[in-house]
């Protein structure tokens, strides 16, 4: 079985892909989609969503990372797709699920899937156009408005050549809502010969092994759960294969998120400096009731000696308990 990492726009950025890697238990990363329209980028702009494209498209522990494209129109993302091949990349991911409207009211993600004739051009342009040897994948919801066409999206992208299909087990009507309706997932499943991974609302390993009975896929991608539980691939593994291990403690979270903190900083401007630390805060707060308090503790503060303080006092009470 596969544990994959989603790719959250605006959050799951490279230091956050390195970080989770090293916790350990991913077999492989998406970057945040790269949005392509009528040009051939420039290396710059792939190398802003992906700066594994200078290690080989890998973390620093050498977990591959798939580069992720969206787009509605066929030919420029084949050429897109070509001219990532030529700087590096060794596997193409293209995004059909992204459910956000500025994306959608622009023809890309989620509102695709209205005509599985145009996911399937798109990834057959792509498929094409890239060596054989370099893997295709996508990644779907159910559906747009409802969830009639999951089945229909999903031989779109099997016809078209794809090597493998995520699909996140709600609609774009459905949003983020709970639940996740894995059992679609089973239905695809058993019509498709690729490799399917089942995602969403997958917060804890009895929700793996939920997911697991319902989609009858091994494979999944974790996203919000994993930045709630920074640890929770390492722990479904363990589960899997009887594996003795002591799940992380909130100090030891605190260090890693202060290291991210220090790392980041260089890259906001002053006011900015903490958006991603209070970003993540909000997710771990779900698993780690220490977090809520010390989100509430810094959620004002801007100037880096404030959250550096925060962080001071919060390591300290650590250390204490």
């Amino acid at each position: 079985m596969r544990i994959m990492l989603a790719p959250m726009e605006g959050v799951v950025e490279h230091h956050v892909r390195d970080i989770l890697t090293r916790i350990g238990g991913l077999d492989g990363c998406v970057t945040e989609f790269i949005r392509i329209t009528d040009q051939k980028l420039p290396y710059r702009v792939f190398y802003k969503y992906a700066q594994e494209l200078e290690t080989n498209c890998e973390t620093p522990n050498g977990t591959l990372v798939k580069v992720q494209l969206l787009g509605s129109k066929p030919e420029p993302m084949a050429i897109n797709a070509l001219e990532l091949v030529g700087y590096g990349a060794k596997s193409i991911d293209l995004n059909f699920g992204c459910p956000a409207k500025t994306v959608n009211s622009h023809e890309g993600g989620a509102c695709l899937l209205r005509q599985p004739e145009r996911v399937y051009a798109i990834i057959k342009a792509v498929r094409d156009a890239v060596p054989k040897e370099i893997p295709v994948s996508a990644k779907i919801r159910l559906g747009y408005e409802d969830r009639s066409s999951y089945l229909e999206n999903a031989s779109a992208v099997e016809s078209a050549g794809a090597n493998e299909l995520t699909v996140h087990a709600r609609s774009k009507a459905d949003g983020y809502k709970p639940p996740a309706y894995w059992h679609y997932i089973a239905d695809i499943k058993a019509q498709l010969k690729i490799p399917v991974i089942a995602n969403g609302e997958i917060w804890t390993v009895e929700d793996y092994l939920r997911c697991r009975d319902e989609s009858q896929c091994d494979d999944v991608m974790l996203g919000r759960g994993l930045l709630a539980c920074p640890d929770l691939a390492r722990q479904i593994k363990a589960h899997i294969t009887g594996e003795e291990y002591q799940p992380l403690t909130w100090p030891e979270i605190c260090d890693i998120l202060f290291t991210y903190y220090q790392t980041t900083v260089p890259l906001y401007h002053e006011k900015n400096c903490g958006n991603r630390v209070k970003q993540w805060l909000m997710y771990l707060s779900r698993q780690y009731p220490q977090a809520a308090l010390f989100f509430d503790n810094i959620k004002r503060k801007s100037e880096p000696q404030e959250i550096e303080q925060a962080f001071s006092q919060a390591l300290a009470a650590c250390d204490l308990a």
